[in-house]
C-alpha cells in the first residue's frame, strides 16, 4: 500500500513505498545554505569595482573616457561664456561711472562741521601740560599741511569768487591757505595753541562734498549754551570761509586741495573755570542747512570744554 510522508519530513509530494517499516524517501537533499549567502556578497563586491572601473569597456564611474571629455568641454564652454557675461557687463557699467565724481550725490548736498581735536570733549587743566599735550600735538601735526612753506606753492587766487576749472586738466590747481591766516591760532607763536592760557583753540572746518559752491558769504558763529555769554575771537576775521576755495573737484583730480579752517579761540575767564560748558558752532550767511534735527552733524557741531587749574 501506499503511505504518504508525515508533513514535517518531505515536501506533500514526495511519495514513499513498502511498509511502514521499510518507507524509502524519494526526496532531494537541500543544498547547503551557506553557498546562497556567499554568492551575493560576492556579486556586490564585483559590482561596486565594476562601478568604480570596468576594464571589459574601460567605463570610469559609469562613463567612457570619451563621455567623461565631452562633459568637461561641455562645462568649461559653459562657465567661460558666464564669465565673460559678467566681465562684459562690469566693463559697459563702468563706461558710465566718472574717475572724479560720483555717480549719485543727492544724499550729500550739504556739508557737515568738524572740529579738529581728538574727541568733542576738551578737559584739561592749563597748569598741567601732561593734561593738553594730547590736544596741541594733534593741533600742529594736522597744521602741518598748512605750512607757509608747503602754502606758498599752491596758487594765490582771487578772494571772494568762485575758482573754477572745469575746462581745466587734472590735477586742479589749489588755493593757498596758511596757517598764518589763523594768527594767535596758527600755533606759529603760541605753541600750545591757548591750552597752557587757559583759552584753546578750535579749529572748525567743512566736510568736503564735489561741486559745492555756497551762495552769499558763510562764514562760523558760535555760541555758549549757557546763561550769560562766552567771549570768542575767529580766524580769519569774521569767521568767513572764501568762496575762493570752492568747488571742489574731488580727491583724484584735486590731489592737493586742503579746505579753508576758521579758528575760534575761547576766551575764557576764572569764573568759567571748573564748570562744563557747551558749545555750538552753525554755519551761517549762506543757503547751506544748519537746523536738520535728523543729523546733528549737518552744517553745525556740539562740543564740550571744561578748563581747570
Amino acid at each position: 500500500p501506499l503511505h504518504r510522508r508525515p508533513r514535517h519530513s518531505c515536501p506533500s509530494h514526495t511519495l514513499y513505498f513498502g511498509a511502514p517499516h521499510r518507507q524509502r524517501s524519494l526526496c532531494t537533499p537541500t543544498p547547503a545554505m551557506s553557498n546562497k549567502e556567499e554568492k551575493p556578497a560576492e556579486q556586490n563586491q564585483s559590482s561596486w569595482k565594476d562601478f568604480i572601473y570596468n576594464p571589459r569597456n574601460g567605463e570610469f564611474i559609469g562613463r567612457t573616457a570619451s563621455s567623461w571629455a565631452l562633459i568637461l568641454l561641455f562645462y568649461l564652454v559653459f562657465y567661460g561664456f558666464l564669465a565673460g557675461m559678467f566681465t562684459l557687463t562690469m566693463w559697459v557699467m563702468l563706461q558710465t561711472l566718472d574717475d572724479n565724481i560720483p555717480k549719485y550725490r543727492d544724499r550729500v548736498s550739504n556739508p557737515g562741521l568738524v572740529i579738529k581735536s581728538e574727541s568733542l570733549d576738551i578737559f584739561f587743566n592749563r597748569s598741567d601740560p601732561s593734561s593738553y599735550n594730547k590736544y596741541v600735538q594733534h593741533l600742529e601735526t594736522f597744521m602741518q599741511q598748512y605750512n607757509d612753506t608747503v602754502q606758498e606753492k599752491n596758487t594765490a587766487c582771487t578772494p571772494g569768487m568762485y575758482f573754477e576749472q572745469d575746462n581745466q586738466e587734472d590735477p586742479k590747481k589749489v588755493c593757498q591757505f596758511k596757517r598764518s591766516i589763523l594768527r594767535q591760532c596758527s600755533g606759529m607763536e603760541e605753541k600750545t595753541f591757548g591750552y597752557s592760557e587757559g583759552t584753546p583753540c578750535v579749529i572748525v572746518k567743512m566736510n568736503r562734498i564735489i561741486g559745492l559752491k555756497p551762495r552769499g558769504s558763510p562764514f562760523i558763529n558760535c555760541t555758549a549754551k549757557k546763561e550769560g555769554t562766552l567771549e570768542m575771537h575767529y580766524f580769519p576775521d569774521e569767521g568767513k570761509f572764501d568762496l575762493m576755495y570752492f568747488p571742489y573737484y574731488g580727491k583724484k583730480a584735486h590731489e592737493n586741495y586742503v579746505q579753508p579752517l576758521v579758528a575760534v579761540k575761547l576766551l575764557l575767564k576764572k569764573p568759567d573755570y571748573n564748570k562744563e560748558l557747551t558749545v555750538e558752532c552753525k554755519i551761517e550767511g549762506s543757503d547751506l542747512r544748519n537746523d536738520d534735527d535728523r543729523d546733528k552733524f549737518l552744517g553745525r557741531v556740539t562740543f564740550r570744554v571744561k578748563v581747570t587749574e
